[in-house]
């Protein structure tokens, strides 16, 4: 099964753009600006660093790491390498968050960050053969300040690899509501609706993003499974979650794997697909949380293979792309068999 997941050719969702950083980069981006982070530039000395008290604890940290990007270089190089990282894991596809209002603000212009992220998305599509997307999203714990520069950098910009406007960040003392303007815009203009919700705080976290930014896709979304009238509404109306188990479990959003609700979702048909979020942060791969998903679920080959099939129908890649996609998957469980 290890080798199945290994080379099984994957989309992924839901994964980060500074939280994919490996260890490796962010000891390299530490000691380039040494002294003026509290970040180690020990790559071994990161596990302890990114050892998580809770989700409050998590934020504290990642913005510890998101204050070592400093000018478009740093964009660049971390985009680039992420991009290989995924490729490794034969990831042909992904859609990665950013969140461009925490770079904006410590001074690196809204182009050259633009640029710099297309930059590396082309030389990772030439080098890597992997197509990579942009969700901008809002740091919710900014308010509406950062959601009104968000928008400004969507739209002002806009990227040749943005299809999707997202909310992160915290979510208890930050309601969805708030920012249904900014959804409302963003969607106007073409751009799919992917926010966070129901990670840490309860199913009407869900129901709002759902009735008030539009969702069509849901950042982890695991409350839900607490309210049976919005799993049934999730499963006819087909709006996916994105479910990273590890992240999960890191974060203390749940307090075992085991009682991680993947599998009652699936069983009530609620679309999924499986995900990364922020995986040196957590210890974690994407290969590694299929590996999770397949025990939670009890699959075999096809049952994976049938994961990958779901993330890249859940996508926002266009027919064709899609198409290739699958009948690469499709062929390569024909392979394995």
């Amino acid at each position: 099964m290890t080798s199945f997941i290994a080379g099984l050719p994957k989309a992924e969702l839901h994964v980060h753009h500074v939280g994919s950083a490996s260890p490796r980069i962010v000891a390299e981006l530490a000691a380039r600006h040494e002294g003026a982070s509290p970040v180690p530039a020990d790559p071994e000395a990161l596990a302890d660093y990114f050892a998580f008290r809770d989700f409050a604890h998590f934020i504290d940290v990642y913005l510890t790491v998101v204050d070592l990007i400093r000018d478009d270089e740093d964009v660049r190089m971390l985009t680039f390498e992420i991009a290989r990282e995924l490729a490794r894991q034969q990831v042909r596809y992904a859609e990665l968050t950013i969140t461009p209002f925490s770079s904006v603000k410590r001074g690196i212009p809204a182009k050259a960050f633009c640029e710099a992220i297309e930059d590396a998305r082309r030389g990772a599509a030439t080098e890597f053969g992997i197509d990579l997307r942009w969700c901008f999203d809002i740091p919710g714990e900014a308010g509406l300040e950062a959601a009104e520069q968000t928008l400004a950098v969507a739209l002002g910009e806009r990227p040749d690899g943005l299809i999707s406007f997202g909310l992160g960040g915290p979510e208890v003392g930050v309601p969805r509501p708030q920012f249904k303007p900014y959804f409302d815009q963003a969607r106007a203009a073409g751009l799919h609706s992917v926010p966070h919700a129901g990670e840490t705080t309860g199913p009407e976290t869900v129901w709002d993003a759902i009735r008030e930014l539009g969702a069509e896709r849901i950042g982890h979304g695991i409350s839900a499974a607490q309210d049976p009238e919005l799993v049934a509404y999730l499963a006819e109306h087909r709006i996916p979650l994105e479910i990273s188990p590890t992240s999960n479990l890191r974060t203390r959003a749940v307090p075992s794997l085991d009682e991680h609700p993947l599998a009652r979702l699936v069983a009530a048909g609620v679309p999924v697909s499986i995900n990364s979020d922020d995986p040196p942060m957590f210890g974690t791969t994407l290969e590694q949380e299929y590996a999770v998903a397949q025990r939670l679920l009890g699959l075999d080959d096809a049952g994976v293979a049938d994961l990958a099939r779901a993330a890249v129908s859940q996508s926002f890649l266009d027919s064709s792309g899609k198409a290739r996609l699958l009948a690469e998957i499709d062929a390569y469980t024909v392979r394995s068999a």
